[in-house]
């Protein structure tokens, strides 16, 4: 039994589908803390955890995405959007910028993606972060290094990160 859901992951589709986990396992922590879903911001990442599979999966970045638009040498422009179609209460989405993660022994992740809050409301929920705070069972960190909040369960394989700005804000 391998100890990642979906790592290693080997093929284009296989990417697919841990794109897909990733998107309704952050929208199903997005809707636990809020009771409803916020926009995504339009970045998606998926975490490897082996060498060999950072090499295949940053070859296949590659072909999907423009190298030259990227934000912090991270997130990179895709050639043509990923757009996930509405599912059950799940709303569509569409994600513009992959990010491939580098192996890191302390995140057994699959993925992140980011929702966007506005700015008034993000400040209350960084304030219970900083204060130690959980909402619903999900437990809240704030990220200062790059003014996010966190959202985190231990049964769950994804880490849906909340900011005030949608990725195209962060490029141009």
């Amino acid at each position: 039994m391998q100890p990642y859901r979906f790592s290693p992951i080997k093929n284009r589709e296989e990417l697919l589908e841990a794109i897909k986990h990733t998107h309704f396992s952050c929208f199903e922590l997005c809707k636990k803390v809020f009771g409803d879903y916020l926009p995504v911001a339009g970045n998606i990442g998926i975490f490897c955890h082996y060498d060999d599979e950072y090499k295949f999966l940053t070859k296949i970045r590659e072909e999907l995405t423009d190298f030259k638009i990227n934000w912090n040498q991270k997130y990179f422009l895709l050639n043509e959007p990923i757009v996930i179609p509405a599912k059950g209460d799940v709303p569509e989405a569409t994600y513009t910028y992959l990010y491939i993660r580098q192996p890191d022994k302390d995140k057994p992740q699959v993925g992140d993606i980011d929702f966007v809050l506005d700015k008034e409301k993000f400040n209350e929920l960084k304030n219970l972060s900083l204060e130690g705070e959980s909402m619903n069972g999900v437990e809240i960190f704030y990220r200062p290094d790059l003014d996010m909040v966190r959202l985190s369960k231990t049964d769950v394989d994804v880490l849906p990160y909340i900011t005030t700005s949608y990725m195209i804000e962060n490029v141009i």
